[in-house]
């Protein structure tokens, strides 16, 4: 048994040690193509190289391929897919991650200051406003976000300051505010408040596209949209996942086939607005099918395509802070802070 453990380790290391050897020859081969200096000779070599590359991609595959499928065939177990490496799966370990069975996240979900929009006790009613300058394209993101979100209302900021605007909306059974920060007419920030116990979340603004800027962009409807969030996994996510959700209202109309998406990437949060689609179409036969084509002149059978309409508006969020209670900046306690010394790893996220 030994002498077979060394033999099947030499020949494990001899084939790693061809691999090796054939990568490099391949390096030497882009190196040497790189110092020629006739352009069309250059470019011939590099198309050659590319090549051969995609014909060993093709050959990889169908040997997987014919691999999963012999290994059906026997009733073997299928071999592992490999899954690329990227930052997402090899992010940093972070204790703040929640588990499906965290009886405390739970037990908080239910006494925290959403719980009362989230139950469908109280209706969501959002007053959005602007900072005290506001630009051209300010006034077009507003009037946008005002279709997006369903009982939402806009109110002129004047000269009041913040925390007389955070009082009147209280006292008119508002259950959020969303400030509209601008600079150099261009909207940078929002701020979003929850009512009347807080918490207010700033968050940076950046690649803003109005609808008039998609092509074949869609218009919405009056329906309540359904809500997508994607990767709010830590506890600071959860909790900025669930001041989102308390914007909307939890009783979509589905025939409206709106969907608004919040999807965190890398502490990104990315937001779309989509109207699905569906298109009924005749299936198209395979020509060399024969007694397809024969069942096709007999009878049609049309087929249901879905498809997505972009709506807009279309623009990312980035965590600032988040801070407990309403908005206070002086005296306010912060539940988080982003500071340029915490991105110690581009595999160290936060939500």
């Amino acid at each position: 048994m030994g002498k077979e453990k060394r033999k099947a380790a030499e020949e494990a290391e001899d084939a790693g040690g061809d691999q090796r050897e054939e990568r490099r020859f391949k390096k030497e081969k882009l190196n040497q193509a790189s110092v020629i200096k006739n352009k069309e000779k250059r470019s011939a070599i590099h198309a050659k190289i590319k090549h051969e590359k995609r014909v060993e991609k093709q050959k990889k595959t169908k040997a997987r391929d014919a691999a999963i499928k012999r290994a059906i065939e026997l009733g073997e177990e299928i071999p592992e897919k490999k899954v690329p490496k990227t930052i997402e799966n090899t992010r940093e370990a972070d204790e703040t991650v929640c588990r499906p069975d965290d009886e405390e996240l739970f037990a908080g979900n239910d006494a925290d200051e959403f719980s009362s929009v989230l139950k469908q006790n109280i209706v969501p009613k959002i007053l959005i406003t602007t900072c005290r300058f506001n630009s051209t394209r300010g006034p077009a993101f507003i009037q946008e976000l005002l279709s997006v979100i369903p009982n939402a209302h806009y109110y002129k900021r004047g000269t009041y300051e913040l925390k007389k605007i955070v009082e009147y909306a209280t006292k008119k059974d508002f259950t959020s505010i969303i400030v509209v920060h601008t600079n150099r007419r261009e909207p940078d920030a929002l701020l979003m408040i929850g009512l009347p116990d807080g918490p207010t979340a700033h968050f940076r603004l950046s690649n803003l596209v109005l609808r008039k800027d998609i092509k074949n962009h869609g218009n919405p409807t009056g329906h309540k949209p359904e809500l997508v969030l994607n990767n709010f996994t830590t506890r600071i996510g959860h909790r900025v996942g669930r001041m989102i959700q308390s914007l909307f209202p939890q009783d979509p109309h589905f025939r409206g086939r709106r969907v608004v998406t919040f999807h965190n990437q890398r502490d990104f949060i990315f937001f779309r607005h989509h109207r699905y689609i569906f298109d009924v179409r005749e299936k198209k036969e395979d020509p060399k099918d024969k007694k397809a084509i024969k069942v096709s002149k007999d009878k049609t059978k049309p087929k249901v395509l879905a498809r997505l309409q972009e709506c807009g508006p279309r623009f990312t969020l980035k965590l600032v802070s988040l801070q407990h209670g309403t908005f206070d900046p002086k005296g306010g306690e912060f539940e988080w802070v982003h500071k340029p010394d915490m991105d110690t790893s581009r595999r160290r996220f936060f939500l």
